[in-house]
C-alpha cells in the first residue's frame, strides 16, 4: 500500500522559551526536524512525507526540506489554526488510498523499527497508536480533590500515530472540537476503536529545555552502538 508520513511541524513552541520554533532548534548540530525527516525517508524507500510548516516558517521548513538526501519525496504544506486543522491540510495532499502516519516533528528521536513496526500493523488491523506504561504513580485533580488512578491501566500515547486512509480521511470531515488532541481522539469519535501498540520510552517529545539534553545524551549513546 501507498505510504504517507504527516509530520507536523507548524507550533510555535513557546513552552521552550525560545524565539525560534523548538522543531527548528539544533540537536547535534541539526536542526531537530531534519532529524525527524531522516528517520521518516529512511524507513521506506517509496513513503512520501508531508511536512505541515507554520506560514511565517515557510521559508525555514522548505530550506531543510530541500536540503534532505531524498528531498523529492518531500511535500510541504501550509498549517493550520490547530493541530487539528494542521493535520487537515496535510491530509489534503493524500491522493490516494494507503497508509498514512502522522508524527509530531519534536519526536527526533523515533527509530526507523518503530515507524516501520506501526505502518505495519496500520496494514494488518487497520491502525497503531503507540504508547509506553505509566511509571510514575497518576492522581486525577477534580472539584473534590486529587485520586489516584492505577497505573498500570495508565498508557502514554506517542506517535507516529498510524491508520489506514479510509479510517482517517473520514474522521477529519467531522467538525473541530476542542476535546481533539490526537489523531487517535479524532478517529474515536466516529466510534472506531482505537488499537495500540507498543512505544519506546526514547520517542520523547522535546517540548522544554531540559528534554534537549536528554535527547542528546540519547544521541550520543546510540552513536557508540
Amino acid at each position: 500500500m501507498k505510504k504517507f508520513a504527516i509530520i507536523v511541524a507548524a507550533g510555535t513552541g513557546t513552552r521552550m522559551g525560545t524565539d525560534t520554533p523548538k522543531q527548528f532548534l539544533q540537536l547535534q548540530g541539526r536542526p531537530i526536524l531534519e532529524h525527524t525527516l531522516a528517520r521518516f525517508l529512511e524507513a521506506f524507500p517509496d513513503l512520501e512525507v508531508i511536512l505541515v510548516i507554520h506560514k511565517e516558517w515557510m521559508e525555514e521548513g522548505s530550506k531543510i526540506a530541500s536540503n534532505m538526501r531524498d528531498a523529492a519525496r518531500v511535500r510541504i504544506v501550509e498549517g493550520g489554526e490547530t493541530r487539528f486543522h494542521s493535520v487537515q491540510n496535510g491530509l489534503g495532499l493524500v491522493n490516494e488510498p494507503g497508509l498514512v502516519a502522522v508524527h509530531d516533528a519534536v519526536r527526533c528521536l523515533v527509530s526507523v523499527s518503530l515507524i516501520r513496526h506501526c505502518y505495519g500493523q496500520a496494514g494488518e488491523h487497520g491502525m497503531a497508536i503507540p504508547a509506553v506504561p505509566a511509571k510514575d504513580s497518576i492522581r486525577v485533580v477534580g472539584e473534590l480533590g486529587a485520586r489516584v488512578i492505577e497505573r498500570d491501566q495508565v498508557r502514554i500515547i506517542q506517535t507516529p500515530q498510524t491508520f489506514r486512509s479510509s479510517i482517517l480521511l473520514p474522521a477529519f470531515d467531522q467538525p473541530y472540537d476542542p476535546a481533539f488532541t490526537d489523531e487517535a481522539t479524532v478517529v474515536e469519535k466516529t466510534g472506531v476503536n482505537i488499537r495500540l501498540v507498543e512505544g519506546e520510552e526514547s520517542n520523547i517529545k522535546i517540548t522544554l529545555p531540559f528534554d534537549l539534553l536528554i535527547a542528546e545524551k540519547i544521541l550520543e549513546e546510540r552513536a557508540k552502538i
